[in-house]
């Protein structure tokens, strides 16, 4: 049986799934969308999910067609449909069909589509025993040019990033802003843990950075801060990842992944450690035990 696509209001198999080549989400990258995770049939932060796609749709001035809520039982079927409680949903709003040129008020109705496949960023091998990464030349685009809050269709810039990455045969870059402080890697936020006065203090760079706020970044964030870690969130430099205890990155598809070794430097003694795997352990049983979907 062929997977199903939810597409404007419809259930239709993949190959019927289709858009114009006049939607300007695929002539321009006018759109937003989420990336989301099911875990035994419940839609993980599904609220947290919906809430950041319709401020990112308000930002851009796209009309959302359909409410947060119909969006929600829309996931719901297309997981049904497909006889799925564990998958990646892929949830995508283009401005629509329109004229050529940028005018997006051309565009008579925006297009939404969902997709609910299996998806798998890294071999098993590296959340065990962790991944090396480099920093790429790329720069994180500006925040006065396109707020990086906004998960729009254009992922150009972090493409580029990915390229430069492969090409030095690993798999995650991370990126700096125009300032020089690490934002995020090309698909998942970053986290670093120092030791500071003979404890273990969690450190990710803050929003203003220039930074997605992530689903999966807040969640890490609550479970550390609920286990007793001091969480912080300063600016980060090169340096600091170079002398870093432990490294990890979050994000809905990778969920929870060490980090090893960046431009060939060895990060603490080379596996993963403590406070990774503990947070690690804390967020699998979060989602094994009820995926909450608040």
């Amino acid at each position: 049986m062929s997977n199903q696509i939810w597409l404007n209001g419809k259930l239709v198999p993949a190959e019927q799934a289709v858009v114009s080549v006049y939607d300007h989400g695929l002539l321009y990258g006018d759109g937003v969308f989420e990336g989301i995770r099911a875990y035994r049939g419940r839609i993980f932060k599904a609220a947290s999910h919906l809430r950041r796609l319709a401020d990112g749709a308000r930002a851009i001035r796209l009309n959302m067609p359909y409410s947060s809520e119909q969006l929600l039982q829309a996931m719901r079927d297309t997981l049904a449909a497909n006889q799925r409680s564990d998958s990646y949903i892929r949830l995508c709003v283009t401005r629509g069909c329109g004229t050529l040129g940028l005018n997006p008020f051309n565009c008579k109705d925006s297009s939404v589509f969902i997709i609910t496949d299996d998806i798998a960023l890294y071999p098993r091998k590296f959340y065990e025993e962790g991944m090396a990464i480099i920093t790429s030349s790329v720069m994180r685009n500006h925040s006065a040019a396109l707020s990086p809050r906004i998960k729009s269709l254009n992922y150009l810039n972090n493409i580029m990033a990915k390229i430069e990455a492969i090409d030095a045969g690993v798999m995650e870059a991370v990126m700096l802003n125009p300032q020089g402080y690490v934002t995020e890697c090309t698909g998942d936020n970053l986290f670093i843990v120092r030791n500071v006065e003979g404890k273990a203090v969690l450190l990710t760079p803050p929003l203003q950075a220039g930074i997605l706020e992530g689903i999966t970044r807040n969640a890490v964030i609550e479970l550390a801060r609920a286990a007793g870690l001091d969480v912080r969130c300063p600016d980060l430099t090169r340096y600091d990842l170079y002398t870093a205890e432990e490294m990890f990155l979050t994000g809905t598809a990778a969920e929870v992944i060490p980090v090893t070794h960046i431009d060939g430097r060895t990060i603490g003694d080379g596996k993963p450690g403590p406070v990774t795997r503990r947070l690690h352990t804390a967020f699998h049983q979060l989602v094994a035990k009820d995926a909450p979907e608040d």
